[in-house]
């Protein structure tokens, strides 16, 4: 289904959910198969070996092109894996400019992986002033996370693209944070958008994935191949599994995020809490232009408890409710302490000039009773 008139929550269900030809089976079947049938050598239905094509993973291609306003998508076996192959198609010796507070795993692979073969630069793309000195220096790439992560900076997409254009720059928006029902980033002038599918757009911690949307023909063709010939595609079963979970995507992004600013109102005034990040809060200093191009705040909070790392060891042995594990995005909700855990790739140095402290704390709300969670934080601030 390609109408483009159809709202978000008629496109999440729709895209790419048309009835089996065969069957009329309105689920979308797992095609958990590795090969296909050729009438003839060369002549075949479109396709012919799994790491290539495969029909289930073709749907949720389309499903997330529509959603993401996107001609083009493709998706891998994992976010890391997504963004390994654009790093591969890109000319060796490329210069990229990252954003200094990103996902620790992709500081990691940037700074450990991909360092030999490009240049890495991490600035505060909240700084357009300086976003523009960069990109005078005509790099290949800048790479955008907005809201970053932990420190949910916000960086204007849609004025970092216009300069982006003006010097012939490509702009990647990791947009994992908002999913694409709060944020579109191509609509704001992006050239490529990439997702962990492993978070909100799946939502039920039970797949890992990655995705990549674009309106380039040129790079999608040449990071298709690359997938293609080193082999980092996602299976039919998680394919299957993220449109299953894709459908509720819109109900669950409204309730993170009416969960998350009732929490972060309710911290704001809390004794024990020296300061919240949440986008939706007045007090955040990118509040204005969040309202201005995202849709939404999402489910993602950071906040600091007053104290070190034993008062944050002390309340995250304590939370029940929110689960102490690694990742965001599922309908359960998670707390994170970055310094040690999703960040610990980044020096500690490195970390602290960012802002990143031992008494930094990341919520993913999910999407649970707000008071059951309230009174969860609340008994482990009291032990802390």
């Amino acid at each position: 289904m390609k109408n483009k008139s159809n709202k978000f929550a008629t496109k999440v269900i729709h895209a790419g959910g048309h009835p089996d030809k065969e069957t009329g089976a309105i689920m979308p079947p797992i095609f958990q198969t590795s090969t296909y049938v050729q009438k003839s050598p060369g002549k075949h239905q479109g396709y012919e070996y799994t790491r290539s094509h495969n029909p289930t993973r073709t749907r949720l291609e389309e499903n997330l092109a529509a959603l993401e306003e996107a001609k083009y998508a493709l998706v891998t076996a994992s976010g890391l894996s997504c963004m390994s192959l654009m790093m591969h198609a890109l000319p060796e010796g490329s210069t990229i400019i990252s954003g200094d507070d990103v996902y620790g795993g992709t500081y990691r692979l940037f700074t450990t992986v991909f360092n030999e073969r490009h240049q890495y630069k991490f600035i505060d793309t909240t700084d357009l002033k300086l976003v523009e000195k960069h990109l005078k220096e005509k790099p290949a790439m800048i790479w955008l996370e907005t809201p970053t992560n932990p420190l949910l900076k916000i960086s204007d997409i849609k004025k970092i693209c216009e300069l982006a254009k003006k010097y012939k720059v490509m702009t990647v928006v990791d947009n994992t944070f908002m999913s694409p029902y709060f944020q579109t980033p191509l609509v704001l002038g992006a050239d490529v958008v990439v997702h962990s599918l492993t978070k909100y757009i799946n939502g039920h911690s039970d797949v890992v994935g990655g995705a990549m949307m674009t309106n380039d023909k040129k790079f999608y063709d040449k990071v298709w191949t690359l997938q293609n010939s080193i082999g980092p595609s996602q299976s039919p079963f998680d394919s299957w599994l993220v449109l299953r979970g894709i459908k509720t995507l819109a109900v669950r992004m409204e309730q993170h995020q009416k969960n998350a600013l009732k929490i972060a109102k309710w911290l704001e005034e809390h004794k024990k809490v020296d300061k919240v990040i949440y986008p939706g809060l007045k007090s955040h200093p990118q509040h204005k232009l969040a309202k201005k191009q995202m849709s939404g705040f999402g489910g993602m909070i950071t906040f600091f408890v007053k104290g070190g790392l034993k008062e944050s060891r002390k309340f995250l042995e304590t939370v029940k409710l929110f689960a102490l594990a690694e990742s965001l995005g599922g309908v359960e909700s998670l707390v994170d302490h970055p310094a040690i855990m999703t960040h610990a790739s980044i020096p500690k140095k490195i970390r602290e000039e960012l802002g990143i402290f031992d008494n930094l704390i990341r919520l993913s709300v999910g999407i649970e009773d707000c008071d059951d969670l309230i009174e969860d934080l609340e008994k482990a601030l009291t032990k802390a």
